[in-house]
């Protein structure tokens, strides 16, 4: 492996146990040697990588949105009904990982992701600013919902919904 290969493994482990802990823990009974002695690397890989243990989580969760919307952009004809169907689907194939960010009050990592990709930016005019907001806020308040509630309908009953009540 290269250099570029063992930092993404590294990363990966250190992913793959953090969530691993917080199936069992709220993420501040988490100690950073518990992390790195579950993943098998050192303190210097995580300080390396991460600024702290959030940092781990809102790598994953961008890596996850990023995913989502490059294979989302491949699909995409400027329909809400297939926005907001890929969404939820992205959402319940990684609903372990979502539900468990609920389960431990971490869904604001979420948020803050969602928002910075999809709410309003400086350079919007007015309108159009508190419109991006209210449907990106709107949308986020759909997924909190849904995934509150344990996620009972199936992506394409919610995309309708949301389709049908909500966004049009």
């Amino acid at each position: 492996m290269n250099n570029e290969e063992k930092n993404t493994f590294v990363k990966e482990q250190m992913t793959e146990a953090i969530i691993q802990l917080l199936m069992e823990y709220e993420l501040s009974e988490i100690s950073i040697s518990q992390i790195t002695t579950k993943a098998q690397v050192s303190r210097n890989s995580f300080y390396r990588n991460y600024a702290d243990k959030e940092d781990i989580l809102l790598k994953h969760i961008n890596n996850l949105i990023s995913k989502w919307d490059t294979d989302y952009q491949l699909i995409n004809n400027n329909s809400n009904a297939e926005l907001f169907g890929s969404l939820f689907k992205h959402l319940k194939e990684h609903s372990d990982f979502y539900l468990l960010l609920k389960k431990r009050n971490l869904f604001y990592l979420f948020l803050n992701k969602f928002i910075e990709l999809y709410g309003s930016k400086t350079e919007y005019d007015n309108i159009t600013a508190y419109v991006t907001s209210f449907i990106a806020y709107g949308t986020y308040g759909w997924i909190e919902e849904w995934i509150g509630r344990g996620m009972q309908e199936s992506a394409e009953s919610m995309s309708a919904l949301l389709s049908t009540h909500g966004m049009k």
